[in-house]
């Protein structure tokens, strides 16, 4: 059983930055894919970013690419997501999910956090 904590959302204007981090429990954290997915109420569910257990593999959507980065401290079993330059179409309830399996598999997901972009 893994726990997730998501932290760090909240309102910022459009150009503007946010990190969001990921607190999660257990001790086999490193053998999770991390990752993040978006979700607002007029869209389904969209993926973001993910990366492997060694951090060495990073998986992203297109809209992302160049303004998101994502990053993980085995350490303190935690993921981050770094947004940058954000854009109102940006705005939804961010998850953090782990996956023990393929990147788009979610085995167990956070509460979420908010993130809206004001224009």
């Amino acid at each position: 059983q893994v726990q997730l904590v998501e932290s760090g959302g909240g309102l910022v204007q459009a150009g503007g930055s946010l990190r969001l981090s990921c607190a999660a429990s257990g001790r086999t954290f490193s053998t999770y894919t991390m990752g993040w997915f978006r979700q607002t109420p007029a869209k389904e569910r969209e993926f973001v970013l993910a990366i492997s257990g060694s951090g060495r593999n990073i998986y992203y959507v297109d809209s992302v690419k160049g303004r998101f980065t994502i990053s993980r401290d085995n350490a303190k079993n935690t993921v981050y997501l770094q947004m940058n330059n954000l854009e109102p179409k940006d705005t939804a309830v961010y998850y953090c999910y782990a996956s023990s399996s393929s990147v788009l598999t979610l085995n167990y997901w956070g509460q979420g956090t908010q993130v809206t972009v004001s224009s």
